[in-house]
C-alpha cells in the first residue's frame, strides 16, 4: 500500500503540474493493480497531520507528490522510522532536495525507483522544535524569502530576482557559531547549514554537500566590498562559492548558533521565528528511496 501526499498547490501555475503528475501517476498505478492512496492538504502544515494519521493507521510507505516544502511537513509529522519509508515525486517549483538524491523529475520515472528499488539511510536534521532535510539558514535567505513569498507568480527566475535585489541592501548580522565544541564569532550575511547541496530553485550554496555521509556542512559568508558581493553572486550561481576567501565552509555533526538580535530560521523554504538555532545530524534512522 503507498499512500501519497500533496499539496494540490504546489508547484506553481494553480496546480497544473500537479494536477497533470497525479493523473499520470493515478492511470499507472491502477495500470500495475498496486494498492494505493492520494491525500490532498487543503491547509498550511496539514501535511504533518495526514502523515501522522497514516502511520497511526498501519501505514508503512508515505510517497511525497511535491517540493520541499511538502517534503518538510511529512518529515515533520514522521514517526515508527523502523517500520515507515518516506519517498518523493518531484513536482514542486524547486524539487532541491530531489536533486541532491538524484531522484528523477519524471512522474512515471520517480516511481519505478520507488516500486523496483529499495529505501535507503538517509540523513536529515534535528532542531530542537524542528526537523528539516535540505537546507536550514538564518540571514540573506530568509530576507529573499519574505521577499519572495510577496510574489505573485512564484518562479526559479522570480527567486534569483529576489536574490539580486537583497544583496544589494542586505545588512550583516553578528553571531558566535559553536560546532562541534568549537565557538567562534562571525560577522555574516547568511548562516547556513547544508545536508542538500541546493536551494531556491537549483542555487548551489554547498555544491559538496551530501545527503548520505553522515555530517552536515556549515557555510557562512563573511563581510566584504560590494564590488566583491557580484563577484560572490556569479560564483554562487556557477556552484563555486566556496572557493571565495570570504566564505568559511566546515563540515559538523552538531552547531548551535546564538545570534545578538532577534532572527527567523529558514528550514526547507519554511519560516520560523525565533527558535532555538541549535542542528544536529541524524544518519541510519529514516529510510528513503532513492
Amino acid at each position: 500500500m503507498l499512500d501519497f501526499i500533496t499539496n494540490p498547490f504546489a508547484g506553481g501555475e494553480s496546480g497544473k503540474k500537479i494536477r497533470k503528475a497525479v493523473d499520470i501517476l493515478e492511470k499507472e498505478l491502477i495500470k500495475r493493480r498496486i494498492e494505493h492512496t492520494f491525500h490532498f492538504t487543503t491547509y498550511r502544515k496539514e501535511a504533518i497531520k495526514i502523515t501522522q494519521e497514516i502511520i497511526k493507521n498501519g501505514g508503512t510507505d508515505i510517497i511525497v507528490v511535491g517540493g520541499d516544502g511538502t517534503l518538510h511537513e511529512v518529515l515533520n509529522g514522521f514517526s515508527d522510522f523502523d517500520r515507515v519509508n518516506l519517498g518523493i515525486i518531484p513536482c514542486g517549483t524547486g524539487n532541491d532536495f530531489a536533486a541532491a538524491l538524484k531522484i528523477p523529475f519524471k512522474p512515471i520515472e520517480a516511481l519505478d525507483l520507488i516500486l523496483n528499488g529499495e529505501a535507503k539511510y538517509t540523513d536529515y536534521m534535528q532542531m530542537p522544535t524542528v526537523r528539516g532535510i535540505n537546507i536550514i539558514g538564518m540571514g540573506v535567505d530568509v530576507a529573499v524569502l519574505k521577499r519572495y513569498e510577496a510574489l505573485k507568480r512564484k518562479t526559479k527566475f522570480g527567486y534569483t530576482t529576489c536574490l539580486i535585489k537583497t544583496l544589494a541592501n542586505f545588512e550583516y548580522s553578528d553571531f558566535d557559531a559553536t560546532i562541534d565544541g568549537e565557538k567562534n564569532h562571525y560577522r555574516s550575511f547568511i548562516a547556513c547549514v547544508a545536508n542538500g547541496h541546493r536551494y531556491g530553485g537549483g542555487i548551489p550554496i554547498c555544491p559538496v554537500a551530501d545527503p548520505t555521509d553522515g555530517k552536515l556542512n556549515f557555510v557562512a559568508a563573511t563581510e566584504m566590498s560590494k564590488g566583491r558581493i557580484i563577484k560572490a553572486f556569479i560564483k554562487l550561481k556557477i556552484g563555486r562559492i566556496l572557493d571565495l576567501k570570504e566564505v568559511y565552509h566546515k563540515t559538523f555533526t552538531e552547531v548551535k548558533i546564538d545570534a545578538q538580535k532577534p532572527y527567523t530560521v529558514n528550514v526547507d523554504g519554511e519560516l520560523y521565528d525565533d527558535i532555538p538555532f541549535e542542528v544536529k545530524i541524524v544518519s541510519n534512522t529514516l529510510k528513503f528511496y532513492r
